[in-house]
């Protein structure tokens, strides 16, 4: 590199956006480009994604990255890659598409996901794998597929996940990460495959599909030179495979501090909400079945409940209202309609209304699994008005936080927070004082795509450890600890049971309304 300080760039597969990041090797950003991501919606609730499509996406955006970053191809040290987590893409001995990729969004799967919960081998699928069986993994796609889409398997050489075919096209390797292949697959407390697991998810025919788990941490492929002239770096960069995105977003944004073991909440598209645990023995798997065990590099954890859906509640209530000024010939984007929520919102009843966030088609997966799981509003009354509709919406986020975090046990002592909707004063404020706990947010926007090259940044050996990275790269960017509105917590400590209680009495509705609309 010429005597030049490294760089790294951070590739970021989502959902929504696909982004490249450039940091310098202390974690400050230098760089940015992205372009939107783009999936389909199919009847019978399949979302599919073009695969090759995704693939030319994201290297127009590392090499927008680098030809916008003067020397950065000279200077990059690593390529690290991350994306969205679950879903299924097959590719044949080839390394091309067998189908366009399912997503974690993908909702087909309901049935098996329930069967194999109820199996025989439940119990030992989620004791090993620390993973709770929901409707958007691999492991129910695959059975799935096993009875209903054969062919789709015959084709197949290899199972990914989105950032897996990135990294293979990249590279030419297939391979899986720590987090991924073993929270599918896996046990936590080895870090490896599990047989028994494969075999009680009646997939013993199909571990044939399965790539070798690779950590970035340690281990490194070449940059292939078709993909170089395609992203305008180097031929030969070592190129990473990070964690999967929420991992990569935990390690970025805070969660690994050993001496704080903090909380650590995500409201983005979905809603995560993590703590920090020191090692395997320390693990508190819910009696419910459901959440997380992912893998920090090192020997530390992160235990998890995911909500399906969150800031992706917000928007729906948003293009409500927008929906009806349009009625009326009035027309307002998204963010014209953000512009001074935060006050009228505060400025609404706290509880005018209990809102239920379970606004995705595929249902909810935290701290329960419910495929058929669906948002409502309940309390309404003749006076409850869209702002206070509104407010309900932010207060029933903050619950369904509290929800999962009562699925790992007490509270933490303080949450660190990221994603979008951390960014508004009254979601952070109303989410503090359902937990009781205060919050501190986090200064770096690029959270993921800053984890994955901490990943990088390790195997490079710039760190001795995984604490040491999250000490340079993170702790600088920590924000003040803003303590809980103390009379704000007093009314939401019975709202929440008041919230906990409704969900666990609608959910019989939800079955009902179900085998009604595929009736009809």
């Amino acid at each position: 590199m010429n005597g030049e300080a490294p760089a790294f760039i951070g590739l970021d597969a989502g959902t929504s956006v696909i982004k490249a990041v450039a940091f310098e090797a202390d974690g400050r950003q230098i760089g940015l480009a992205s372009r939107p991501n783009a999936y389909a919606v199919l009847e019978g609730g399949g979302v599919e994604q073009d695969m090759a499509r995704t693939w030319a996406d994201a290297a127009t955006v590392v090499r927008a990255l680098v030809d916008k970053t003067p020397g950065l191809a000279a200077r990059c040290a690593g390529l690290a890659v991350t994306g969205q987590g679950d879903g299924t893409w097959l590719v044949d001995a080839a390394g091309e598409p067998v189908h366009d990729g399912w997503l974690w969004l993908d909702g087909r799967a309901a049935r098996e996901a329930r069967e194999i919960v109820a199996g025989e081998g439940g119990g030992l699928i989620f004791e090993t794998t620390g993973a709770g069986v929901t409707v958007c993994q691999m492991r129910t796609q695959l059975v799935w597929m096993k009875r209903h889409a054969p062919e789709l398997l015959a084709r197949a050489a290899t199972a990914l996940h989105p950032k897996e075919f990135l990294y293979l096209r990249l590279t030419g390797e297939r391979a899986t990460c720590p987090t991924e292949g073993v929270f599918t697959f896996g046990d936590f407390r080895t870090r490896a495959y599990s047989d028994d697991v494969i075999e009680a998810l009646g997939l013993s025919d199909l571990k044939r599909l399965l790539p070798p788990i690779v950590d970035g941490a340690q281990t490194a492929h070449p940059l292939t030179a078709a993909a170089a002239e395609m992203t305008g770096l180097k031929p030969g960069l070592p190129v990473t495979l990070g964690y999967v995105d929420v991992m990569c977003c935990a390690f970025g944004g805070g969660l690994h501090d050993a001496g704080a073991a903090p909380g650590m909440t995500i409201l983005g598209s979905t809603g995560i909400h993590m703590r920090f645990v020191p090692d395997a023995a320390q693990v508190s798997l819910s009696p419910a079945r459901t959440g997380y065990v992912m893998a920090f590099p090192g020997g530390a954890l992160a235990q998890m409940q995911l909500n399906m859906a969150a800031t992706l509640n917000i928007d729906w209530m948003l293009d409500a209202g927008r929906e009806l000024l349009a009625a009326h010939g009035v027309s307002r984007e998204r963010a014209e309609m953000l512009a001074g929520l935060d006050a009228a919102v505060m400025a609404a009843r706290p509880g005018a209304a209990l809102y239920h966030p379970y606004i995705s088609p595929a249902g909810e997966r935290g701290p329960f699994a419910e495929p058929d799981a669906r948002a409502s509003f309940t309390g309404l009354a003749q006076g409850t008005g869209w702002f206070d509709m509104t407010r309900a919406v932010f207060e029933g986020l903050a619950f369904a936080a509290r929800d999962c975090y009562g699925a790992m046990g007490p509270v933490p002592a303080e949450v660190r927070l990221s994603g979008g909707a951390a960014r508004s004063g009254a979601m952070r404020r109303i989410l503090s004082a359902a937990l009781g706990a205060p919050t501190r947010g986090v200064a770096r926007e690029e959270a993921g795509a800053a984890g994955a090259c901490m990943i990088a940044a390790l195997r490079e050996g710039l760190h001795p450890d995984a604490q040491s990275c999250a000490d340079a790269w993170v702790a600088p960017h920590l924000g003040a600890l803003e303590p809980p509105d103390a009379r704000l917590a007093d009314i939401y400590a019975p709202l929440f049971e008041a919230f906990r209680a409704t969900r666990e009495a609608l959910a019989p509705a939800w079955g009902a309304l179900a085998d009604v609309r595929r009736g009809s």
